[in-house]
């Protein structure tokens, strides 16, 4: 089963500044990160910056329709690349199959605020444990959310934002 994380801080760099952890946790085998997103919102910024992290993860397991997607439905971020309409809409019905759904889009949309930042992540086998314990002392405040995803949905995102299904506008 994989395991949808958003990690909350309270500093607009606290997201950026666990990342070596992350990764050693990694090759110590207490977490697989199949996907991973950095959104930073710096105080007195018109609206967050995102980064995919491939560096982290290779090509990603969702790919940036996914991460698009989302981060326009929690900060009205222009989706770029996707087009707008019908097929929009069904990838956004595609995520409250899997448990992110509005309530779970106004709760970060309410916590990820200028001065703050957020680290999202989609992972599995990961020991819960050890993993809080060895982000909490750096997170300074960190707020915890997830989701969890059968395997099953997993898979329903997996095909919902594969680039081969993703529409791309023309000219």
């Amino acid at each position: 089963m994989s395991t949808f994380t958003v990690w909350k801080f309270d500093t607009a760099d606290g997201a950026e500044s666990v990342l070596s952890t992350l990764e050693q946790l990694q090759k110590e085998e207490l977490i697989q990160v199949h996907d991973a997103a950095i959104v930073t919102y710096p105080e007195g910024a018109r609206k967050p910056r995102t980064k995919q992290l491939n560096s982290l993860v290779g090509s990603g397991a969702l790919g940036g329709a996914f991460w698009g997607l989302l981060f326009g439905l929690i900060f009205f971020i222009p989706l770029l690349g996707l087009a707008i309409g019908a097929a929009t809409g069904a990838l956004a019905g595609s995520l409250t199959d899997v448990g992110i759904d509005d309530s779970f889009i106004k709760s970060v949309r309410e916590e990820i605020t200028p001065g703050t930042s957020a680290l999202f992540l989609m992972t599995s086998d990961a020991v819960q444990d050890k993993v809080r314990e060895a982000l909490a002392p750096m997170a300074g405040g960190a707020q915890l959310i997830h989701t969890n995803l059968s395997n099953e949905q997993e898979q329903q995102l997996r095909q919902a934002f594969s680039d081969e299904d993703v529409a791309t506008p023309t000219s």
